[in-house]
């Protein structure tokens, strides 16, 4: 085998291989180490990791692992009974990637045994780019092949229609482990093969349009929902093989289901077997804890500043949307990235270049993402999870944002759960924490959460928050549901939320799904279901989510009664729907409120219908417009107004 060659080009050190003699397949080839040594590879799973190849007529496996700081690196698994030495890796040039070719090896557990060129640290490690794992306590890495018959062409060549801003987009959060469990068979979960139909069809009579699926990336710790990843290319082998999550995804699409995956590139676990010290060397963490380490989480940050580990987050992110058809990526833990004093207290971090807190670093990674990934796929979306005011998150990274389609209203969820949680007398005290987000709803292109970080940690479940007595509780969390689907912004509601859960979320047990035996549950999945009909069927509760000119204020003042009355547009000029909602348990007949024109207004949907659960007080007969001013408006309608309720009015007469 003849010595690789090295040679410059534009102040840049690169590899050339000479092929006389060499017997490896050319999979990475000198310019995509170029790349991936610059940052700008963003597709690393076609080339690095195992990947079955045919060399001199012989099939076997191509292995390829970065390890820099490495004086020898290691394939061994099964097919050589781990033997740690009797298939060396060579290093291409001096370029930090080892490879080797095995012949006859087409499907074998594996690891990478290093030895590194300090302090004498040897360690087991499994493949990064690995596609498929062992099932977890087990951490070793398989080789496999990803190819898939995919059936969803309609729905990918749809989906540009239905990923957009101004379509409906209502999110059910789903923990895969945990939706739905046999407790005949020890409790177990279920396959992606079995949740494939159950899921799909439960979701789609339900009226969501889209599953976001926590975290399937492989991790070791069940217990950190996914949150903790190890396997950036790989779903967690917990519920079957690559194709088997294929297949599901594929199953959802062809019941025009979309897909949004949870993503975790904020850190990641210190398991021995993983990335953390992956070559003796802090490779893929910053190497200064006050910058590479994570206080709170007691897990390694990504050092956002090397080029190579830019290449294979952003690699990771194609991966999904490429290979596995996501439709949209969640990014998880935005404000940990953006700050360097996120969870630190004073001298335990440093400062930026300029003196300040901004992670400057993973900031430009985050543009970088953006960009790269509406470039290669523009008919999807990625949404960020960001806590703090940081500005244009969701805005185009040409006009100085960060790039991402959408971002979670964290401010709206606190304001809005803090309210619902008071008593119905205590609430006019409170009037701001409802109609404050209207002062900031318009900045960014907003998701609105309840998500299944407020339902865990005893934080209590959404009805458990509910103050009153069981009638009040079940009233309240109708209302709130009413509020948030009827609020600019999209919707994202955790599993088990429309059941009216009193318990917590447990990742050990599936929702109490045995309650819709019982009315008042039943009652409330009813009302999420056609709460969410209503969402989709009315172009003025989605089509400008994101402008102003999609809400108005008919009554934002009554502080005394707790009412709040406000109106939502679509783009025609006929699509206008009038809210109004309720936060005590008091009625009210013939109460005046101004609506913007005149004829003959009905009533679409009142949560206080007995069919829900409610009392009953709603308005049976269309109101015909008095040309009497109202809330500054020039016609106004007499309702009843139901207690702890929201109902939705539309002129009927412009339909």
């Amino acid at each position: 085998m003849s010595l690789s060659k090295r040679y410059r080009t534009n102040n840049t050190t690169r590899v050339k291989q000479e092929l006389s003699g060499d017997s490896r397949p050319m999979l990475l080839s000198e310019d995509d180490i170029y790349m991936f040594n610059e940052g700008t590879h963003y597709r690393l799973y076609e080339k690095l990791g195992a990947r079955r190849a045919t060399v001199n007529g012989e099939d076997g496996t191509y292995f390829a692992v970065w390890a820099p700081n490495a004086q020898s690196v290691a394939v061994m698994g099964d097919f050589n009974r781990w033997n740690s030495t009797s298939h060396r890796m060579s290093e291409r040039g001096r370029s930090g990637i080892w490879e080797c070719f095995v012949s006859g090896v087409i499907s074998t557990v594996y690891k990478y045994h290093i030895v590194s060129h300090y302090n004498e640290y040897k360690m087991d490690k499994a493949d990064p780019f690995a596609f498929y794992c062992e099932v977890p306590p087990k951490t070793g890495s398989i080789v496999w092949d990803i190819g898939y018959q995919w059936q969803d062409n309609q729905w990918m060549a749809s989906r540009k229609n239905r990923n957009r801003i101004d379509t409906p987009m209502s999110i059910y959060e789903v923990h895969l482990g945990s939706w739905k469990r046999i407790p005949a068979e020890k409790n177990r979960s279920l396959t992606y093969r079995e949740l494939a139909p159950l899921l799909a069809g439960y979701v789609k009579s339900m009226g969501f349009t889209h599953v976001e699926l926590m975290p399937l990336m492989e991790h070791p710790f069940y217990g950190s929902w996914g949150y903790q990843t190890t396997g950036y290319f790989a779903p967690t082998s917990r519920y079957g093989t690559p194709q088997d999550f294929m297949y599901m995804i594929d199953y959802l699409h062809q019941n025009e289901i979309g897909v949004i995956l949870d993503w975790v590139p904020s850190h990641f676990p210190s398991d021995n077997h993983s990335l953390a010290f992956f070559d003796g060397t802090h490779l893929y963490e910053h190497s200064d804890p006050r910058k590479g380490f994570h206080p709170e989480w007691k897990s390694y940050i990504f050092n956002y500043g090397r080029n190579e580990v830019v290449s294979f987050l952003i690699s990771s992110a194609n991966f999904w949307l490429d290979k596995y058809h996501a439709d949209g990526i969640r990014v998880d833990a935005v404000a940990s990235m953006l700050y360097l004093d996120y969870a630190r207290k004073e001298g335990e971090w440093i400062p930026n270049e300029h003196g300040g807190r901004e992670n400057l670093e993973a900031v430009a990674f985050l543009r970088k993402l953006n960009e790269e990934i509406y470039r290669s796929f523009p008919d999807v979306q990625t949404i960020a999870e960001e806590s703090t005011a940081w500005p244009m998150v969701s805005r185009p990274t040409y006009l100085g944002g960060l790039g991402f389609g959408m971002k979670w209203d964290m401010g709206w969820m606190h304001d809005t759960l803090e309210y619902m949680s008071k008593d119905a007398v205590h609430r006019k005290y409170h009037h701001s924490n409802i109609t404050f987000r209207m002062l900031y709803a318009f900045a960014e292109n907003f998701v609105l959460p309840l998500s299944h970080d407020e339902v865990v940690y005893g934080k209590g479940s959404l009805l458990g928050k509910m103050p009153g007595d069981d009638w009040q509780k079940f009233a309240n969390l109708r209302l709130l549901l009413g509020y948030m689907y009827t609020q600019p912004g999209k919707k994202l509601l955790f599993m088990g939320s429309e059941l009216a859960q009193w318990k917590e979320w447990n990742h050990e047990d599936s929702p109490d799904w045995h309650f819709l035996q019982y009315q008042p549950h039943a009652q409330i999945q009813a009302w999420a279901r056609d709460i969410n009909e209503l969402y989709k069927n009315e172009a003025s509760l989605f089509e400008q989510d994101c402008f102003a000119a999609g809400f108005e204020w008919i009554d934002a003042n009554n502080i005394e009664q707790s009412i709040y009355v406000f109106l939502r547009r679509g783009k025609s000029t006929d699509s206008v729907l009038v809210v109004i909602c309720n936060f005590t348990p008091m009625v009210y007949q013939n109460y005046r409120i101004g609506v913007p024109s005149g004829g003959m207004w009905e009533e679409l949907l009142n949560s206080d219908h007995e069919k829900y659960g409610g009392s009953g007080h709603i308005n049976k007969t269309r109101k015909r417009a008095s040309k009497i001013s109202a809330n500054s408006r020039p016609y106004s309608i007499k309702i009843t107004v139901p207690p702890l309720a929201i109902a939705c009015f539309k002129n009927a007469t412009r339909k």
